[in-house]
């Protein structure tokens, strides 16, 4: 292995900057057992060693994008990557679109992509895999100043994919509504499912035939969830 395998080719943010996010101070006697368990139990391959743990910042989640085209979030310095199969990346696609649509007679907000990155809270930064931030959060004149929104979206989207972890995604609601956010939906692709939350304890679950609807985070807008998946591929294909 050659020192241009190892090194990038354009230098990510330095170190020394001054950091959107502060550094956070891992406990001496940490093992990546423990790391691993503070992050949920996500799979190793998805942590990220550079930035050192805990100092890394938004600027070098959105160089990593840039650069790289590897989407991460941020959790307490962290950089923690993106698990985003081609399926669960159509069928945000597909939602995006059918929201997109909504929202040209109804312009409350925009919606955003699985690269979508939120500065949600101090030290946390997440990329929903569709999220919808309405006006009043994210005004125009400020959509295009900031590549991270400091803003928590009034929907945020998760479409589970198989490196997702039960413990990760139950940290990820949390944070959500400790953020703001005002509806939550975790989506199944293995089972056709789906989680609607208002509350972390509060949320119906639905099958094929139950309905995603946008209470009044979005008023009117409503899909069979049936359909959604099968305009991703149609039944019995």
């Amino acid at each position: 292995m050659s020192a241009a395998d190892i090194m990038p080719t354009t230098a990510p943010p330095s170190l020394t900057v001054v950091a959107s996010s502060p550094p956070f101070p891992l406990p001496h006697h940490w093992s990546l057992a423990d790391l691993q368990e503070h992050l949920g139990g996500v799979p190793l391959e998805r942590i990220l060693l550079y930035p050192p743990l805990g100092l890394a910042t938004v600027e070098h989640a959105v160089w990593l994008k840039e650069h790289e085209d590897r989407v991460c979030e941020l959790v307490d310095g962290i950089l923690v990557e993106k698990p985003m199969g081609f399926y669960e990346s159509v069928l945000a696609t597909v939602l995006a679109s059918l929201i997109s649509d909504y929202l040209r007679s109804n312009p409350r907000g925009v919606v955003s992509g699985e690269a979508g990155q939120l500065h949600i809270l101090p030290n946390r930064m997440r990329a929903p895999d569709v999220a919808f931030v309405s006006w009043e959060r994210l005004p125009p004149a400020e959509l295009m100043r900031h590549k991270v929104p400091e803003a928590a979206p009034d929907l945020a989207v998760e479409i589970i994919s198989e490196g997702n972890t039960s413990r990760e995604m139950k940290t990820k609601l949390e944070e959500y509504f400790r953020a703001g956010v005002r509806l939550i939906w975790y989506i199944y692709p293995r089972t056709r499912t789906a989680v609607l939350y208002t509350a972390p304890d509060q949320f119906r679950e639905i099958d094929v035939q139950g309905t995603l609807d946008g209470a009044d985070v979005l008023p009117g807008f409503a899909v069979r969830l049936g359909e959604f998946f099968d305009r991703a591929a149609p039944p019995n294909a």
